[in-house]
C-alpha cells in the first residue's frame, strides 16, 4: 500500500500529455506520523526501497582513464554528458539550459528532453543558467531555435549519462549490464531486484567510458514520459513567489546606478555639456561622457552622456538636470513618412529577381482579369515589459555582466572588443529577460554599464526607462511591397508578382548595404508555397536610417501580411470564398525547393531534406483552424471571419480571426481560432501559451503598432504614443489545436505572430467591405479603424 493510496498524497498521472502531475510529496517518518495520527504497518513509501544505501567508493574500481568525449560533435553540438547533468548524492538533478529563459519556458523544455532520456525523477529536477561560454556552442535565444537546435544533443546527453549509470551499477553488484535497467532515479536489476539510486551511483558513473553515439539508444516516442507532456513550468511557481533574478533585480556591493542621455538621432553627437545642476541632484556622483557611435552601428552604444548616482530616481533627475546641446549626424533628415513614399516608389518599379517560376509578364498580359496592390509597414519596437538592464563589475584586468541579454556570448565577444580586452578575462551571466522579442540580442545597454564601471570603478546597473527603450532601440524596418496577380476566365490565378523594399537588418551591421538579404526574403517572400504556373518575386533596395533590427517573426510580419493579403484580394476578384481560393493556390500536397526556381534559401538554418516545405501540412492547419472557428457559418451584421496561413521558423500556422465592425469604425475581436504544426512538440502547455502570445503580439502591431521618425528622431516616447492592444480588447474566445506530427520540432515561439495581421485584415474586408493595406489598422493615436471615405467594395461569394 502507498501513501497516496491513504488520501495523503494526491494520484499522480503518469506525464503522458493527458493531464498536469500531481507533485510527489516528500514525507518523513516522523513528519508522517505528526501530520496524520496514524500508525500503519506494512506502508512502501513511495520511490523508496528496502535496501541499505551503499556507500560506494569509486576509486576502488582500479578504472582507468576513461579518455575524451566521443559526444563531441553530435548534431546541434556537444552532447557530453558532464556538459549538461550534474547529480548530487541526494538525487538532486541539475540540468544546464544555455539558451536565455524571457517566459518562452527554454527552462522547462531543455529540462523535459534532458530528464526524459536520463530518467530521471522529475521531483529531483533542477535547472542551472549557463554563464555565456563557447563549451556550449550557440547560445543565441532567438529565431525560434532553442528546442530544434539542440532536440537530438540534449537527448543524446541524458541517454547516454543513463547508460552510465546503468553501468555502473552493473558494474558495483558484478552483473551484466543487459541485467539492470533504470527508471525514475532508480537502477535495478532482474536477479534479486535490488536498487540503487542516481545519487548512489553518480561519482562512479562519472568514471565510466562515454559511450559513443551508435552505442546510445534512444527511448521511442512511446517510452517518452516527459517528452510531450504538459508539465507544469519550472519558473512560473518562482516568478508568484518572487524567487527569480531579472536584470533590475542584481545587486552588487558597492553598487552605483546609472542612466544615459543619448543622441536623438542615430550617429548624433554630444555638441556641449553642462552638468552643473545635474551634479546639485542629491544622490547624484559624477557624470560620464561615453564615446560617440560611428557607422556601422553594430551593437555599439549610441553615445551621449552617463549619469552616475546612488540609486536609479537620483541618476533620473540628474540627467534631466542636464544641459546638453546635439550634433545632427548624417541622419538628421530622417523622415519616416517621406521615406515610405520613396520606397512605395522603388516598390512599383522592376526589381532584382530573387526567384521566377514561368514568364509573369506574359502571363499578366495574356490574364482576362489583373488585379494589383499596394502594401505599408511601418517600423515597430520590441517594447518588452523588461527595459534593458545591466550590472558590470571590474576586477582589475577582469570583468563580470549581469544582464537579460539573449546572447550572452555575442555579449562577451562584443565587451572584448569596445574594452580592448581578451574575452577570457570577461564573464558574462544572464538573468532572466522580461520579454525580448528580439531586443535583448543586441547588448548596446550591457556595453554602456561595462564603460561606466570602468570609469568610475565601481560597480554599476545601467537602467533604460521606458523612453529609453522606445526611443534608443533597434527597430523592425519598414516595408512597402507591391503585388499584381493575373486570373483567367474561371478565377483561377496563372500568375504572381511580389515586389518587396525594405531597409536590411544587415544595414546595421555594414551602413553601405540596402539591399535585402537571401534569409530575409526567405521569410515569406522567397519562399511563397503557391502552385501558380507563373510566378515571380522581386526585391528593391531602401537604405536603412535607424538601427535595424529583428524583432519577433521578423520579415514574416510584412510578407505574411501581404501575401496573405493579396490572396484574400484574388479570391474576392475571382468571386470565390477565400478560404477555399486560399488552398487552391496552396495547390496538392507536394514539397517544395525554392532554390529550383533561383533563389538562395536558408531554411532558417535546417536541411530542406529534414524540414521540407510540405504544402500538405500547410492545407491541414488551414482545414483545422477553419473547422475550429466553423468557417462559413452565419454571422451577425457588422461581423467577418478572415484567414490567413504561414510557414515559417519550420512550423505551420493557420489563423481565423472573426471581428465585429460597428458604424463608427470601433472593433472589437470575438474569437481567434489557431491550428498549428509544429512537429514534435516538448510541452504542449507551453506551445498553447505561445500561440496565444504570439497571436495577441501579432494583433496589438497590426492594430496600433507604429514608430514614426522625424528630423531623424523617433516621435514615439511611452504608452499612450506607443500603444498596445489592453486587456479588454483581447479576443473573447481564443482556441489552439495543436496538430499531431512525427515530423522534427519546429519553432513556436514566433511562428504565431506573421498569420494575425492579414487574418485580421481580411475579417475586416469581410465585415465592411473596406481593404485596409496599410498598418497599423488604427494607430496609437486612435481607437477606430481608419476606413476610407469612399462605399465599401462590393463583396461577392
Amino acid at each position: 500500500m502507498l501513501i497516496r493510496d491513504l488520501g495523503i498524497i494526491p494520484a499522480r498521472k503518469a506525464p503522458d500529455g493527458a493531464g498536469e502531475a500531481s507533485p510527489l510529496v516528500n514525507l518523513s517518518r516522523r513528519g508522517f506520523m505528526g501530520g496524520t495520527g496514524l500508525f500503519v504497518l506494512g506502508v512502501t513509501l513511495a520511490g523508496c526501497s528496502s535496501y541499505v544505501e551503499p556507500d560506494i567508493d569509486a576509486d576502488a574500481f582500479n578504472l582507468k582513464d576513461p579518455g575524451p568525449s566521443p559526444l563531441t560533435g553530435v548534431k546541434g553540438g556537444d552532447a557530453t554528458p558532464a556538459l549538461w547533468i550534474a547529480i548530487e548524492r541526494d538525487g538532486t538533478v541539475k540540468i544546464t539550459c544555455h539558451r536565455s529563459e524571457m517566459g518562452q519556458q527554454t527552462w522547462t523544455a531543455m529540462a523535459q528532453i534532458v530528464a526524459d532520456e536520463l530518467e530521471a525523477e522529475w521531483d529531483k529536477v533542477q535547472i542551472v543558467q549557463a554563464e555565456g561560454h563557447e563549451r556550449y556552442g550557440d547560445q543565441n535565444t532567438d529565431g525560434s531555435r532553442s528546442v530544434r537546435f539542440n532536440f537530438h544533443r540534449l537527448r543524446v546527453a541524458g541517454a547516454a549519462m543513463r547508460q552510465m549509470l546503468v553501468a555502473a551499477a552493473a558494474l558495483y553488484w558484478k552483473l551484466p549490464v543487459e541485467q539492470c535497467s533504470a527508471e525514475a532515479g532508480l537502477v535495478s536489476n532482474t536477479q534479486n531486484s535490488d536498487t540503487l539510486s542516481y545519487g548512489n551511483l553518480a561519482e562512479l558513473a562519472g568514471k565510466l567510458a562515454i559511450p559513443a553515439e551508435p552505442q546510445i539508444k534512444l527511448k521511442t516516442p512511446k517510452e517518452w514520459r516527459y517528452i510531450s507532456a504538459e508539465i507544469p513550468s519550472l519558473t512560473v511557481p518562482r516568478i508568484v513567489t518572487g524567487d527569480s533574478t531579472y536584470g533590475i533585480d542584481v545587486k552588487r556591493p558597492g553598487m552605483v546606478h546609472a542612466v544615459v542621455a543619448r543622441p536623438p538621432q542615430l550617429f548624433g553627437k554630444l555638441g556641449s555639456v553642462n552638468d552643473a545642476k545635474a551634479l546639485a541632484v542629491p544622490g547624484v556622483l559624477r557624470t560620464v561622457r561615453l564615446p560617440d557611435a560611428k557607422p556601422p552601428a553594430l551593437f555599439q552604444p549610441l553615445g551621449g552622456v552617463a549619469v552616475v548616482a546612488r540609486d536609479t530616481w537620483a541618476a533620473i533627475e540628474g540627467r534631466r538636470a542636464l544641459e546638453i546641446t546635439w550634433q545632427g549626424g548624417p541622419n538628421a533628415g530622417y523622415d519616416s513618412e517621406s521615406f515610405a513614399k520613396q520606397m512605395q516608389a522603388t516598390a512599383k518599379r522592376p526589381g532584382k529577381v530573387r526567384r521566377a517560376r514561368g514568364d509573369v509578364a506574359a502571363a499578366l498580359a495574356a490574364a482576362d482579369k489583373r488585379i494589383s496592390a499596394e502594401y505599408y509597414a511601418p517600423h515597430l519596437g520590441q517594447t518588452p515589459m523588461e527595459p534593458p538592464s545591466a550590472t558590470a563589475e571590474w576586477d582589475g584586468d577582469k570583468l563580470e555582466c549581469w544582464a537579460c541579454v539573449q546572447d550572452p556570448q555575442s555579449t562577451r565577444d562584443t565587451l572584448a572588443e569596445a574594452l580592448g580586452i581578451d574575452k577570457t578575462k570577461i564573464k558574462v551571466t544572464p538573468t532572466w529577460l522580461g520579454g525580448a522579442f528580439g531586443r535583448k540580442s543586441k547588448p548596446d545597454f550591457v556595453i554602456e554599464a561595462a564603460l561606466i564601471a570602468r570609469e568610475v570603478g565601481k560597480p554599476v546597473k545601467v537602467t533604460w526607462t521606458r523612453e529609453d527603450d522606445i526611443r534608443h532601440g533597434y527597430y523592425h524596418t519598414a516595408s512597402a511591397q507591391y503585388c499584381e496577380a493575373g486570373l483567367d476566365k474561371t478565377g483561377k490565378c496563372t500568375a504572381w508578382l511580389h515586389r518587396t523594399v525594405f531597409p536590411p537588418i544587415s544595414s546595421t551591421f555594414d551602413n553601405t548595404v540596402s539591399e535585402p538579404s537571401d534569409g530575409e526574403m526567405g521569410m515569406g517572400a522567397s519562399d511563397v508555397p503557391f502552385v501558380t504556373p507563373n510566378l515571380r518575386v522581386e526585391s528593391g533596395n531602401a537604405k536603412g536610417q535607424v538601427r535595424i533590427g529583428w524583432l519577433r517573426s521578423v520579415a514574416n510580419i510584412y510578407h505574411a501580411f501581404a501575401v496573405q493579403s493579396f490572396a484574400a484580394e484574388c479570391a474576392h476578384a475571382a468571386g470565390r470564398d477565400q478560404k477555399d481560393y486560399l488552398l487552391e493556390l496552396i495547390g496538392p500536397p507536394r514539397t517544395i525547393d525554392p532554390e529550383a526556381e533561383g533563389a538562395t534559401y536558408g531554411n532558417y538554418g535546417a536541411e530542406l531534406a529534414e524540414y521540407p516545405i510540405d504544402t500538405g501540412r500547410l492545407r491541414q492547419v488551414v482545414e483545422k483552424a477553419a473547422a475550429m472557428a466553423k468557417w462559413g457559418r452565419k454571422l451577425p451584421k457588422g461581423h467577418g471571419l478572415g484567414i490567413a496561413v504561414h510557414r515559417s521558423f519550420l512550423s505551420y500556422i493557420a489563423t481565423v480571426v472573426e471581428v465585429a465592425v460597428k458604424a463608427d469604425g470601433s472593433i472589437t475581436i470575438p474569437g481567434v481560432w489557431l491550428a498549428v504544426d509544429a512537429g514534435t512538440v516538448v510541452n504542449p502547455r507551453h506551445v498553447r501559451a505561445q500561440m496565444e502570445g504570439g497571436t495577441i503580439y501579432g494583433l496589438s502591431n497590426a492594430l496600433y503598432g507604429q514608430i514614426t521618425a522625424k528630423n531623424g528622431a523617433v516621435v514615439q516616447d511611452n504608452f499612450p504614443s506607443w500603444r498596445l492592444l489592453r486587456m479588454n480588447e483581447a479576443p473573447r474566445e481564443f482556441a489552439v489545436e495543436i496538430i499531431t506530427s512525427a515530423a522534427l520540432p519546429g519553432g513556436v515561439g514566433e511562428p504565431a505572430t506573421p498569420p494575425a495581421a492579414p487574418a485580421l485584415a481580411n475579417a475586416i474586408f469581410a465585415a465592411t467591405g473596406h481593404r485596409l493595406r496599410s498598418l497599423p489598422l488604427i494607430g496609437p493615436e486612435g481607437s477606430k479603424l481608419k476606413l476610407p471615405t469612399q462605399p465599401p467594395v462590393q463583396k461577392k461569394g
